[in-house]
């Protein structure tokens, strides 16, 4: 017997190339420009840019190359440093702010 399935005729890009035509796209003077110099269709970088720009696409780290993954993990623990400070000065405000009852 003969295997009828179809070999998979779809290319795959990992995300070091998504990364770089996503790069290219946003230098070059147009997405089709960047598509035509990565022989690539022009759909499938629109569809990367929407992919980019959504919340899940920030969550996912693993996508991110290493030194952006670290950059991103220093700003957050950054943020939330400042969050707490702001907290506490927050509280010695309304302590410090409360006035005394003779």
């Amino acid at each position: 017997m003969k295997d009828l399935s179809k070999p998979d005729k779809r290319r795959k890009y990992d995300a070091a190339f998504r990364a770089e035509a996503l790069r290219l796209a946003e230098q070059s003077r147009s997405t089709q420009a960047a598509a035509r110099a990565l022989n690539i269709d022009p759909k499938r970088i629109y569809q990367w840019q929407k992919a980019a720009q959504t919340p899940v696409a920030a969550a996912l780290g693993a996508a991110l190359d290493p030194d952006t993954a670290a950059e991103l993990r220093q700003l957050r623990a950054l943020a939330r440093r400042q969050a707490q400070e702001l907290d506490i000065l927050k509280k010695a405000i309304a302590i410090f702010s409360q006035t005394p009852t003779p």
